[in-house]
C-alpha cells in the first residue's frame, strides 16, 4: 500500500474492520477519539521537543528515530480516521471544503513567502 495507490476510504476501512474486530466502538465516541488525536500529537511533538531548527536533519537522518517518528504521525491519522468513521464524516469533502476557505482567507498572491494572521472583520463592520 502507498499514497498513490491506497484510497481514504480503503484506510477507514481498515480502521474500521481492526476496531470491529476487537469490539471497541464503545470506547471510540468523539470524545474519546478526540482525546486520543491531542495525545498521540503530544508524543509526536515529544521527539522535536528542545530540537533546534537547524539540528532537524540530523534527528531526521536517524533512521530509528525517524521510524518512531512515522509511527506517531501514524497513529494520529488511525485515530482522524477512526474519529471520521464516529461521525460519518467523509474526510475528502471535509478536507476540500476547508482548503477552500484558506485558499479565500490566504490568497496566494498577497500571502506568497509570508504570513500573518488576517483580522477578522468586525460584527459591526
Amino acid at each position: 500500500m502507498a499514497d498513490e495507490t491506497t484510497t481514504v476510504s480503503a484506510l477507514r476501512r481498515m480502521l474500521a474492520e481492526f476496531v470491529a474486530e476487537r469490539e471497541w466502538e464503545k470506547y471510540h465516541d468523539a470524545k474519546n477519539l478526540s482525546m486520543a488525536i491531542a495525545i498521540e500529537t503530544a508524543e509526536l511533538m515529544e521527539h522535536f521537543q528542545w530540537v533546534r531548527s537547524e539540528e532537524l536533519p540530523e534527528l531526521l537522518g536517524d533512521e530509528e528515530r525517524r521510524a518512531d517518528i512515522a509511527d506517531e504521525v501514524a497513529d494520529i491519522t488511525c485515530f482522524v480516521l477512526a474519529l471520521a468513521n464516529a461521525l460519518d464524516l467523509d474526510l475528502s469533502e471535509a478536507v476540500m471544503r476547508k482548503m477552500k476557505r484558506n485558499a479565500d482567507k490566504y490568497p496566494a498572491d498577497v500571502f506568497r513567502g509570508r504570513y500573518y494572521k488576517p483580522r477578522s472583520p468586525t460584527v459591526d463592520g
